[in-house]
């Protein structure tokens, strides 16, 4: 009896022993399979979610629920860009005497778009800014020297017809007497205002210097009365915006009127090659001012030229060319503060779109399908000269292209070879 006793003990203990290992087995296998579940349960998702998901991420899928859409083709603020060669302009075989540039934004009055600019016609070619000193009444220093603004005229947008002269260099010593350039337009309670640089010197003697003048009107054909001049303050001698406020761009928003402006820094007189461009913001409630300069300036680090347009309650830009964030358009809730909206290429250079509502004082900006921009390397070699041209897109909100939301542009093999060595240290905007 003892000896069975001892055999169901032994019975016994094995059965306990071998239930435990079974339920300790089962239970590793249950954690794997939880495990497994889990991880496929945090797995970036197969369909594009619509809003940003509830499960770890890398930095790059947390930031792309940081853009208004995860998908760029669905992004308001993404578009392709596509040029077309404007109609009604001659540029003299272009032999590099005349030339057009920085156009404005077109406006619509009336049926008919107009548009300002700067137009050169000299005797020769600009001979560059490093000879500056060489250049005289009738010899340009560079493209936009020696110029005045024009203006023209268009049904459509494509075919213009110019007009003449808006706005020409006043007699030495006024302001603007060397050349009066890169001219922007503002409508205001039922006139027209042109903000533009005013040149005291050759362009590249010591710089491009120059402030900002103002002209008005009554009637977009004129004719223009001088309004003022340095009507954005330069600042102080160490400031970035030292002796320089360039691309002068109004908007009305918020009842007040914005005008972003353009100075590079960390440049002239001793540093060409290392400079930086920065964006600043006068904020006035008369077009001939005062302008106040806002306390955060620069409000913008990258790009060249200055393009804003009203966008639903904010103001959004399209930076080119220079900075860390070059090639993106950047949206701002409050016109101050901003931040990238998308990246974009082949991007119109000066771009002047055509936005029905930057005067309005829409706090519901609906963006704009085309514009017109400018090429500064139209001419051969020692015959420099620039042209302008029509950019089409789709940054409106009441318009869609799904054509011009593909991320794809494509260039045949020449336009890459054209970009090879051999062009290394060549700049034909010399500025």
């Amino acid at each position: 009896m003892k000896r069975i006793n001892k055999l169901q003990k032994i019975g016994f203990l094995v059965l306990v022993i071998g239930t435990l290992f079974s339920c300790s087995e089962n239970k590793v296998k249950s954690e794997a399979i939880d495990k497994n579940e889990a991880k496929a349960k945090t797995m970036f998702p197969f369909k594009m979610p619509s809003e940003k998901p509830n499960i770890e991420m890398s930095t790059a899928s947390e930031r792309m629920f940081e853009y208004s859409t995860p998908r760029v083709q669905d992004n308001e603020l993404f578009s392709q860009f596509k040029y077309t060669r404007l109609k009604g302009f001659d540029y003299n075989n272009g032999d590099g005497t005349i030339s057009r540039r920085d156009p404005s934004r077109p406006i619509l009055v009336d049926g008919t778009y107009y548009i300002w600019y700067t137009k050169r016609h000299t005797k020769v070619p600009p001979i560059g800014w490093n000879r500056a000193k060489e250049a005289t009444d009738e010899i340009p220093s560079t493209d936009w020297d020696l110029c005045d603004i024009w203006y023209a005229t268009s049904k459509d947008g494509t075919t213009w017809e110019e007009q003449g002269a808006a706005v020409t260099r006043p007699e030495k010593p006024k302001s603007g007497w060397r050349s009066v350039a890169t001219p922007d337009i503002l409508v205001w309670k039922g006139k027209y205002y042109l903000y533009y640089q005013a040149f005291d010197e050759p362009s590249g003697l010591r710089g491009d210097l120059c402030p900002v003048s103002v002209s008005y009107a009554d009637s977009p054909n004129g004719p223009w009365t001088h309004g003022g001049d340095k009507v954005i303050p330069f600042g102080k001698e160490t400031d970035w915006d030292r002796n320089a406020t360039h691309d002068p761009h109004p908007i009305v928003y918020k009842g007040k009127i914005y005008i972003y402006y353009k100075a590079a820094y960390n440049k002239w007189p001793d540093n060409r090659n290392n400079y930086a461009v920065g964006h600043g913001l006068a904020i006035g409630e008369d077009p001939l001012g005062p302008f106040k300069k806002h306390p955060l300036n620069p409000v913008m680090q990258s790009g060249h030229e200055t393009t804003y347009w009203p966008f639903k309650g904010g103001i959004a830009t399209l930076a080119i060319k220079d900075g860390n964030e070059r090639e993106t358009i950047q949206y701002s809730e409050d016109g101050v503060n901003f931040k990238i909206a998308s990246a974009v290429s082949l991007t119109p250079t000066a771009a002047a779109p055509f936005v029905a509502d930057a005067f309005t004082n829409t706090t519901d900006g609906r963006g704009f399908t085309w514009g017109l921009c400018h090429f500064v390397n139209a001419g051969k070699p020692k015959k420099g000269y620039s042209i302008m041209a029509r950019f089409d897109c789709d940054l409106s909100l009441d318009y869609n292209e799904p054509m011009l939301k593909k991320t794809g542009v494509w260039h045949r093999p020449e336009v890459y070879f054209a970009q090879g060595m051999g062009s290394i240290g060549k700049n034909p905007e010399g500025r």
